[in-house]
C-alpha cells in the first residue's frame, strides 16, 4: 500500500463540495449543511496551503482516498499550536490508512512549521479513531466535557496530543 500526500488540486473540489452537504460521508463529526461553494473559494485564496492552516489529500495506490487538515489554535499567544483531523472515504476505511496519514501529517508539521504541539479529537463513540491516533503517537489527555454541540444535544469530546519531543512513529 502505497500512501502520499500531495497538494489539493481542482479536481478535488467535488469531495470537498460533498463533505459540505453529505451526511454518510462525514458520519460522526457531521454538523448539518454548510456552504458547498466554500471550497472553491478557499481553493482560490490558498490553495488550502495558509498560515493558519491547510489541507492536503491522501492518496493509496495513486487513487484519493481522503483528506487530512491542519488548523492553528492557541491557549495563549505563545501557545500556538495545530489541531488535525482527517476523512477517509467509506471504502478506505479500516485499512489503516489513517493512522499512517495522520502520523505523515504530524511528521510533514513538526518538520516544516515550530509548533511543540498536535492535538486532536474524537468522540467518545468514535473508538476507531482514538485506536487510529493512539498508532499515530498521540496520547490520550482526557475528556472535554460538553465541547461540541450534535445531532440536537451537547456531548463529550476526547482530547489527543502528540508533543515533537514524543517518540516518532514508523509508518
Amino acid at each position: 500500500m502505497d500512501i502520499k500526500m500531495r497538494p489539493v488540486e481542482e479536481g478535488d473540489l467535488p469531495l470537498f463540495r460533498r463533505v459540505a452537504v453529505d451526511h454518510e460521508l462525514v458520519g460522526h463529526d457531521w454538523h448539518g449543511f454548510t456552504d458547498a461553494r466554500a471550497a472553491e473559494r478557499r481553493f482560490a485564496a490558498d490553495g488550502y496551503l495558509g498560515a493558519d492552516g491547510g489541507r492536503l489529500m491522501v492518496d493509496v495506490d495513486q487513487e484519493t482516498a481522503g483528506l487530512v487538515a491542519w488548523g492553528a489554535k492557541e491557549f495563549n499567544p505563545n501557545g500556538r499550536h495545530w489541531e488535525i483531523g482527517i476523512l477517509l472515504l467509506p471504502e478506505c476505511r479500516g485499512r489503516g490508512i489513517g493512522w499512517r496519514a495522520q502520523a505523515m501529517l504530524c511528521d510533514y508539521l513538526f518538520e516544516h512549521t515550530p509548533v511543540q504541539r498536535i492535538q486532536a479529537g474524537t468522540q467518545p463513540e468514535n473508538i476507531a479513531e482514538q485506536k487510529s491516533l493512539v498508532k499515530a503517537g498521540f496520547q490520550l489527555e482526557g475528556v472535554i466535557r460538553a465541547s461540541e454541540f450534535r445531532a440536537g444535544q451537547w456531548r463529550d469530546g476526547l482530547l489527543f496530543s502528540r508533543l515533537r519531543t514524543d517518540p516518532a512513529v514508523a509508518w
